[in-house]
């Protein structure tokens, strides 16, 4: 079964702006057609632009992927799984709690860099 991979805002900095390992992997997983998106990962990328061209490089790129749009249910899951983190004493950003809902109600791994990810609990994690 092919990978199924939402990639967070970290991963696509490394593609956007270096050559790298990381950057490398994410081009061969977009040419496998892997990847999906969500809007915030687009909120995160597109809140950093410092040009027209970059902003119009970015969203060429994830205009192309399947995209998971945040529906009532993915609100209230992220509200859940932010309780319990917190019950755990975890304060984790609200922008990757939602990424992790998103992931785990529609069966996506997360490629990341960001380490506070493996605290998410029940969250698959695609590694290179």
């Amino acid at each position: 079964m092919k990978n199924r991979i939402l990639t967070d805002t970290s991963v696509w900095i490394e593609f956007f702006k270096l050559k790298s390992k990381i950057g490398d992997r994410l081009e061969y997983l977009l040419i496998e057609n892997s990847i999906w998106t969500c809007g915030i990962i687009m909120f995160e990328l597109l809140q950093g632009v410092k040009s027209e061209p970059e902003k119009v490089k970015i969203l060429d790129k994830l205009s192309s992927l399947p995209y998971v749009e945040m529906t009532d249910i993915l609100w209230q899951k992220s509200a859940e799984l932010s309780i319990s983190l917190k019950k755990e004493g975890l304060n984790l950003p609200l922008s990757d709690i939602f990424i992790s809902a998103i992931a785990i109600e529609n069966n996506l791994s997360v490629f990341t860099i960001d380490k506070h990810f493996e605290q998410m609990p029940n969250l698959k994690l695609y590694r290179i």
